[in-house]
């Protein structure tokens, strides 16, 4: 059931603005969770989202890393079965469920 993983250009540009350790383990936990993108409750490894605070991010999924407090948000493109990966920041206050909302709000992958 594995996904092809596919980012935007915002979020390689996450990825390459963490260091090279971090990139690393955040590359892993991608490559994993893209065995099985789908939300738990349908058997995958993803944590899925609803509403955080103002931002209605209902159909997209999390990776947490806890240890480097970063948060990864991605959005499942089923037919085609690709894991896009929308951003790639720090939890800080919600802070990355903003950064989604904005960057699907002003793209083509829209909701």
């Amino acid at each position: 059931m594995s996904y092809h993983v596919e980012y935007t250009e915002s979020s390689e540009a996450d990825l390459k603005a963490l260091d090279g350790s971090q990139q690393k383990i955040v590359r892993k936990a991608i490559d994993k969770i893209s065995e099985n993108p789908l939300p738990k409750k349908e058997g995958g490894y993803g944590n899925p989202l609803g509403n955080r605070g103002h931002n209605n991010l209902a159909g997209l999924c999390k990776i947490k890393l806890l240890k480097l407090g970063i948060r990864v948000v991605y959005k499942l493109i089923r037919e085609r079965k690709v894991m896009k990966i929308i951003v790639i920041a720090a939890r800080a206050d919600n802070e990355v469920y903003d950064i989604a909302t904005k960057r699907l709000n002003n793209s083509p992958l829209g909701r």
